[in-house]
């Protein structure tokens, strides 16, 4: 008997996946009949939001060994935890990853909820992360779909709508394939197959368990797809920051709560702009009068603009008086700086 198409899509993958599925530190085995622990694959799915597997994997094997429950990433001080997630992008995710684990410990005794619901109910959770967690974590029966995914259904249908307008088709498209059979596993199949086979360049079409019932395959081009609306040109953005020493030790700031890296502890800047700074709007705004010497300028790349930044060094004969949010502290905490002040201050300072 020949199943219908949607069965023997699910079985080609699954047969697939069982064969191949990557060796991750935050899954179980597939067909296991034990589940992965929901504190790691929600951990796992946070970090993977804004990169690869093999960037976040060390990330997570830290996290996992200083914090090996949520209890203990709860009880973790905003600190440590910022610190810690330096070099993962969006430094929001690391704020609301503490807001969920405290969540989680004082409102449901340490357990994260089993269902979609429960878990978009939870601070930072999303559609895609509950979705993520529910599935992987608990086997329900939850659309999960990221970037891999929706690549996979764009060429599987070879859908012609360019993104990001194509999201709810695909989404759709991914819907139909879900089952209550192997959750899970059928997620985890999916991104899979994304990462390691349906790459963004160069998909390794031989290796697909869905060669034949591919359209963008049969099409010739798969890797134009899926298709995309043209990107618009990253705007530019200028400011100026301020290393200000005295002896072994420099002036930080802590940057306000919410924000581009709200939270943080940075160096004194000014605000960042369309417009470039002119020499006298940079020294009226230093954190004080001092003998300021211009070192250079670093560019750094963020999601939505790229940010060019004066630098600008100077000694102090005395620890000054700072008012808060700017402190003294010693040099040890530059380690402490997200990436886009660490450069600076380095620019600055000898290695």
């Amino acid at each position: 008997m020949t199943l219908p198409r949607t069965a023997q899509l699910r079985r080609r993958l699954l047969d697939w996946y069982d064969r191949t599925a990557r060796d991750l530190p935050w899954r179980a085995a597939p067909g296991s009949a034990r589940r992965a622990d929901p504190y790691r694959v929600w951990l796992s799915e946070v970090m993977l939001q804004q990169t690869t597997v093999p960037h976040a994997t060390p990330y997570f094997l830290r996290f996992v060994e200083r914090w090996p429950t949520v209890g203990d990433l709860a009880a973790a001080s905003d600190d440590a935890v910022m610190a810690a997630w330096a070099g993962l992008g969006y430094y929001a995710r690391a704020r609301n990853l503490l807001a969920c684990a405290r969540a989680v410990t004082a409102d449901h005794d340490g357990a994260f909820p089993d269902t979609e619901g429960g878990l978009l109910a939870l601070p930072g959770i999303g559609d895609y992360t509950a979705a993520a967690v529910a599935a992987i974590a608990f086997d329900r029966p939850a659309n999960v779909v990221d970037g891999n995914v929706e690549r996979v259904m764009a060429r599987l249908y070879a859908l012609e709508t360019p993104l990001p307008a194509a999201k709810p088709a695909l989404h759709a498209l991914a819907g139909a394939l879900v089952t209550d059979e192997r959750p899970g596993d059928w997620a985890q199949a999916l991104m899979d197959l994304g990462a390691t086979v349906c790459r963004p360049a160069a998909p390794l079409c031989d290796q697909c368990p869905w060669a034949a019932d591919c359209a963008a395959r049969a099409s010739g081009a798969a890797q134009t797809y899926p298709r995309r609306s043209p990107k618009a040109d990253r705007p530019r953005r200028y400011g100026a920051a301020y290393v200000l020493t005295h002896g072994d030790r420099l002036v930080l700031v802590r940057r306000p709560p919410k924000g581009l890296l709200g939270g943080m502890l940075g160096l004194p800047s000014t605000d960042w702009r369309a417009k470039p700074w002119s020499v006298d709007e940079v020294l009226a705004t230093a954190p004080d009068r001092q003998d300021w010497r211009a070192i250079g300028v670093i560019s750094h790349v963020f999601t939505h603009f790229t940010l060019d930044l004066a630098v600008l060094r100077a000694e102090a004969k005395t620890t000054i008086t700072l008012q808060a949010p700017m402190s003294w502290e010693p040099q040890s905490r530059l380690s402490d700086l997200p990436s886009v002040f660490l450069k600076a201050a380095r620019l600055a300072l000898p290695c």
